[in-house]
């Protein structure tokens, strides 16, 4: 049973999408300070989203934006209004307003903001629900002092909105993140609340994975004639190696144990399909020579930060999680993805191993996949329109997985495992 050899971090080989011509962040024309940041950080060159949707929004049209997990979305928003600011001297106001589904989120794009717009007089604060009472005063503080760009969840909003304590009357930009996300939590009442609160006449950017029919209600109701911009559609990022191992239910552990213990991988995601089995599953592997911790609701904000920040400075080798982790998180230079549940939704899938391959980088996606789940796995792959390698050929102390039997035939490839020497 083999495992491929642990990936350089480089983006040869890797196919990009093809563009009309090659640009550089220097082309849009941005303020100097933000030219200065983007220099800092290293951004060079935009990605296929950023080139499309930039100049569409420094135009003031509204915008449709569908492009998948890791292809630089955030910024694709996120530097156009800081340019605007940028080159306008004014009092601090909440000028733009950008609604995430989570709190994870909501942090990783002020996150952004703050890196960008560090050169620049913009100021940006991310709102969320389940703070302690110092840092919501902290929140309240900086909003009534000032601020430019205000990133909020919609129920903490809500309730500042209904506490008067932020006002809206001077915004000109309204940007929804995730946009199917927030309808698939059930926001779309908390969404047109919010939309009443702000200026009829403004900017708004939708910026979603997916493009079911609810996507295109919310914009018939709340947009001006938007331009629509597409990048890879519910497509995996083209730098994932996918495969998948199919399994009894009481094989999955002991092949989740195998696969940490080869020694291939050292910063890994494994999604499970609830709370309790993540907390089981953490349990099971914490013997193995690795830093393993459990990522759930039960965790507060301030546990789940911490652990975030150990994953990304490595201190933590895996993490276990539910699909709170599959949205939200911007960590570099994951390895592996495990699925050891599939998930129900076709679209989590690719939510989920869109967490490794970021940007132009590699990396490799595993699915433990029961009898029951046959079928549930089909619909993966006719939505990313790609059969994945399959194989019922486990290690020879675990056995051997059930038939796929969905008119589709396993691979019959076998993995092995090289131990770092």
């Amino acid at each position: 049973m083999k495992f491929r050899a642990k990936q350089q971090k480089s983006n040869q080989g890797i196919p990009q999408a093809k563009r009309t011509k090659s640009l550089a962040f220097s082309d849009f024309k941005f303020h100097e300070s933000l030219n200065e940041g983007l220099s800092a950080m290293g951004f060079n060159e935009p990605t296929p989203i950023q080139e499309k949707a930039i100049p569409i929004i420094q135009d003031g049209e509204d915008l449709i934006a569908c492009a998948q997990t890791g292809t630089g979305k955030t910024a694709a928003y996120v530097l156009p209004v800081l340019d605007n600011i940028a080159k306008r001297n004014t009092t601090p106001e909440v000028k733009v307003l950008i609604i995430a589904p989570t709190r994870e989120l909501a942090i990783q794009i002020d996150q952004q903001i703050e890196g960008f717009s560090y050169f620049t007089h913009a100021s940006s604060i991310a709102i969320y629900g389940g703070t302690d009472g110092q840092t919501w005063d902290t929140q309240k503080k900086a909003i009534m002092e000032g601020v430019d760009i205000l990133v909020a969840t919609p129920g903490r909003l809500i309730a500042l909105l209904n506490s008067h304590k932020v006002n809206l009357a001077k915004l000109e930009c309204l940007i929804l993140d995730e946009a199917d996300r927030m309808l698939d939590m059930g926001f779309s009442e908390d969404i047109d609340r919010i939309i009443s609160h702000v200026p009829k006449e403004r900017q708004t950017l939708l910026f979603s994975a997916t493009m079911p029919p609810k996507i295109r209600q919310l914009a018939s109701k709340r947009m001006k004639d938007p331009k629509e911009v597409a990048i890879a559609i519910s497509k995996p990022a083209e730098g994932i190696f996918q495969k998948a191992f199919l399994t009894h239910d009481n094989q999955k552990t002991p092949l989740l144990r195998y696969i940490l213990g080869s020694g291939v991988y050292d910063k890994v995601i494994v999604f499970a399909s609830t709370r309790q089995k993540v907390k089981d599953l953490e349990k099971e592997i914490r013997k193995l020579d690795l830093v393993i911790e459990a990522f759930h609701s039960d965790l507060t904000q301030d546990e789940r930060k911490a652990l975030m920040n150990k994953f990304k400075a490595e201190r933590v080798n895996v993490l276990v999680g539910t699909d709170i982790l599959s949205r939200g998180i911007d960590v570099e230079n994951i390895e592996l993805i495990i699925n050891y549940d599939v998930p129900p939704d076709p679209e989590d899938y690719v939510h989920r191993i869109g967490r490794t391959a970021r940007a132009k980088s590699t990396g490799e996606a595993v699915t433990f996949i029961n009898s029951k789940d046959f079928r549930r796995f089909a619909d993966i792959e006719r939505l990313i329109d790609r059969e994945i390698l399959k194989t019922n050929k486990l290690p020879s102390d675990i056995g051997t997985g059930p038939e796929w039997r969905t008119g589709q035939k396993s691979s019959g490839k076998r993995f092995n495992p090289k131990r770092r020497r």
